[in-house]
């Protein structure tokens, strides 16, 4: 089966810290590229982050030294940890394989973060 399933979002203020993680079915999981999009209301869901199964990163300018992505190849899992929130990181987060997997998205994780 196709999966992608994101959790770990919430309500943090200003300057705090969320981890995400997400699970994905062996056949996204098994692409080289798994990153982490995200969405915020009226805009195009964008690229935040992504890594390659050797562990090389990426990561838009906007959130360069305050998130990092991980992997676990073993678990089919990725993570997100967001340092130093800021309101304009709101949105609903979505992992996915880089580029995305078919037009298929999981439910995501929504992420509030207020001043």
């Amino acid at each position: 089966q196709v999966q992608l399933v994101e959790s770990g979002g919430g309500l943090v203020q200003a300057g705090g810290s969320l981890g995400l993680s997400c699970a994905a079915s062996r056949n996204i999981f098994s692409r080289n590229v798994m990153g982490w999009y995200r969405q915020a209301p009226g805009k195009r869901r964008e690229l935040v982050a992504s890594m390659t199964s050797g562990g090389n990163p990426y990561y838009t300018d906007s959130v360069k030294g305050r998130f990092t992505v991980s992997r676990d190849n073993a678990k089919n899992m990725v993570y997100l940890q967001m340092n130093s929130l800021k309101p304009e990181d709101t949105a609903v987060y979505y992992c996915n394989s880089v580029p995305p997997y078919s037009n298929f998205w999981g439910q995501g994780t929504q992420v509030t973060v207020s001043s």
